[in-house]
């Protein structure tokens, strides 16, 4: 069964059981579908409100948007954990001679690239993610305040949590060309998107107090 069409009970269960997979990876995809699903809500409750009539027409392109984010996400939880797998089969090949130690470490490093893709993808989303909460500021239903504030903070969470699935693969890999790629390229999203997530928070907590 995918995770997604699993019971928030029976995820929650697996997840705290010793089975290695579904992990840190996927609950970054997890809490990257929540902050999307939130932007989507807050928009909603926006659409149709006289009260917010000069906004509507960007409420609803941001709400579309999140509802997009929010199933690429959905999408990316599976995708992590499949991942794994492959990876953790390549560890399981056999290693008895010369031969095989080559193949298990060439499929090795082959697991370890796409365990490092599928999360800085969902590093990626997050930071798609971020700006729409971003250009929802302001211009939504101020009932939904902390809703959007919430947003914000799952989507910084799903980043920095994918991050770290970042980190944990790329120090295993042999090819420091990639390897500098993807800490570079995590680096940058990470400069941007941490910042205006914090503003977004702050922006919501100020009009709270």
């Amino acid at each position: 069964m995918k995770l997604a069409e699993m019971e928030v009970k029976d995820f929650a269960a697996v997840l705290a059981s010793d089975a290695p997979a579904p992990g840190g990876g996927s609950v970054a995809g997890l809490e990257g579908a929540l902050g999307a699903a939130l932007t989507s809500m807050v928009t909603a409750l926006t659409v149709g409100k006289k009260k917010y009539a000069d906004v509507q027409e960007q409420a609803e392109k941001t709400g579309e948007k999140a509802r997009a984010l929010k199933d690429r996400f959905v999408e990316i939880m599976d995708r992590d954990t499949e991942t794994f797998n492959i990876l953790s089969a390549a560890f399981a090949m056999p290693k008895a001679t010369d031969e095989e130690k080559a193949a298990r470490s060439a499929k090795i490093q082959e697991g370890l690239k796409l365990c490092t893709k599928v999360p800085y993808e969902t590093m990626e989303l997050c930071a798609e993610g971020i700006d729409l909460v971003a250009a929802s500021v302001g211009k939504f239903n101020a009932s939904a305040a902390s809703d959007l504030g919430v947003a914000a903070l799952s989507l910084k969470a799903g980043m920095l949590s994918a991050w770290l699935n970042v980190l944990i693969n790329i120090g295993s890999i042999k090819d420091k060309v990639f390897a500098e790629e993807y800490r570079a390229k995590g680096e940058k999203l990470l400069q941007h998107a941490l910042k205006t997530a914090d503003d977004c928070y702050q922006a919501v907590l100020t009009s709270l107090e």
